[in-house]
């Protein structure tokens, strides 16, 4: 974001800053704080995690001393803690959107009814919430984004993660009346829709990941809510259920982005996917009408036409995400959000054969893996969203394996926070 660095030195010297409250101090969270605590004009001053030992790591290795950190959950000594200087760290998620000394509130959980509560709470609190939870945000994302625009704050996705470097290159191209074909991710790793915390153990053991998290890579389920996210905030659309998602490097893209008649793997335009061979990059294919851009793309070394492809190599997930901290705060603008409501569906599928009884156990588990498709498929057959499950929804018939899972099949034993906010969501948009 160009002058942004000017923009908060500049709200430094006038003794100001962004106060960050954070939910999640993981892999992502960790990243967040140490890269904001290098920053000029911003902090994290706030931290919740059900470990509060996550957190007040994160800080310690963030060159915070020990004697600036507060660990409590009372919400009056939280924020005068936080007045005098100091950090505060709880278990409480809760209570960040609370803090008055807080005005941005970053989710960085992954976990979608955390997620959606954590969301909720903040814009009640009118607070501009970034989302570093695609999961939540491809369920409730559209009627989140309705809500905070009545409270005037801003609802946002993250910059670094893939949705969000997929909308810069978006609208860099739009805004240069190129006409965009395809957008899509790479995925740095074979697709394996029977993958599972126990299959994927040593290779979490290895790399120091979480099994589950590594799991709903593998299976194909996070590239699915990626590009579900960039659906519904771009309006383009799986061009088949689950996407092609070809083999391929940078060059072969323009021609592998083209329509079958010719000689590419499209049925329309204006389509998401994913390419194995490009990870961990994103990419968009474009194209002009114009012979006059065409010669210049030619002598700029973009190829020979008509397609073209822009691509960024990398993605820094959570250490981006301070730009769109700034930017809900500075400019009351998003990264990226669901602009065009509910266009596409991240869908339930049975991972194994699932019995009468059986209860789901989330994303990266065992029982089911995601499915792109449009939000008219999804209306049509009823299927469920993948960010509804949990071990509080439980089959009421067999589904066989590779089976789509409907709303038919299962009954919530209790219904949590997200599957509320998705009945509103239904029934108003």
């Amino acid at each position: 974001m160009l002058g942004l660095n000017r923009r908060l030195k500049d709200l430094q010297k006038q003794g100001a800053r962004i106060r960050v409250g954070l939910v999640g101090a993981g892999q992502m969270g960790r990243g967040m704080i140490a890269q904001i605590a290098g920053m000029a004009g911003m902090d994290v001053v706030a931290t919740a995690d059900l470990m509060p030992e996550n957190a007040r790591n994160a800080y310690l290795h963030a060159k915070v001393s020990a004697s600036a950190i507060l660990e409590t959950q009372d919400e009056g000594k939280a924020d005068r803690a936080i007045r005098s200087g100091r950090v505060v760290v709880t278990s409480d998620a809760g209570m960040i959107p609370r803090l008055e000394e807080v005005d941005v509130v970053v989710d960085a959980t992954g976990h979608p009814n955390v997620g959606a509560m954590v969301a909720w709470n903040a814009i009640m609190q009118k607070k501009h919430i970034v989302m570093l939870n695609v999961e939540a945000d491809v369920t409730i994302g559209p009627y989140l984004k309705k809500v905070a625009d009545a409270a005037g704050v801003v609802y946002t996705g993250s910059a670094g993660d893939e949705p969000g470097a997929l909308m810069e290159l978006h609208d860099f191209a739009e805004a240069l009346s190129f006409e965009v074909i395809a957008l899509g991710k790479g995925k740095n790793n074979p697709l394996d829709r029977s993958a599972n915390p126990d299959s994927c153990a040593e290779e979490a053991r290895r790399k120091k990941a979480n099994p589950k998290m590594l799991a709903s890579f593998k299976d194909g389920t996070k590239t699915m809510v990626e590009m579900n996210a960039v659906s519904n905030a771009t309006g383009f659309l799986p061009d088949v259920a689950g996407m092609h998602g070809p083999s391929g490097q940078v060059k072969d893209l323009p021609s592998l982005f083209r329509l079958r008649e010719e000689g590419g793997i499209l049925n329309g335009m204006k389509i998401v996917d994913y390419v194995n061979g490009v990870a961990p990059g994103v990419f968009a294919v474009i194209t002009t009408e114009l012979d006059e851009i065409h010669e210049e793309m030619k002598y700029l070394s973009m190829g020979e036409g008509p397609h073209y492809v822009l691509y960024r190599p990398y993605h820094l997930t959570s250490l981006e995400t301070p730009i769109s901290i700034a930017r809900a705060y500075l400019d009351r603008e998003s990264t990226i959000a669901p602009h065009y409501g509910n266009r596409s569906e991240t869908v339930a599928v049975a991972k194994k054969a699932l019995k009468l009884g059986e209860a789901l156990d989330g994303l990266g588990g065992f029982t089911a893996y995601g499915r792109l498709v449009t939000a008219q498929a999804q209306k049509e057959s009823q299927a469920l969203p993948i960010g509804l499950i949990s071990p509080d929804v439980v089959m009421k018939r067999h589904v066989p394996q590779g089976e789509i899972i409907t709303y038919d099949d299962i009954e919530f034993r209790e219904k949590r926070e997200i599957v509320k906010i998705r009945e509103l969501m239904d029934a108003l948009l």
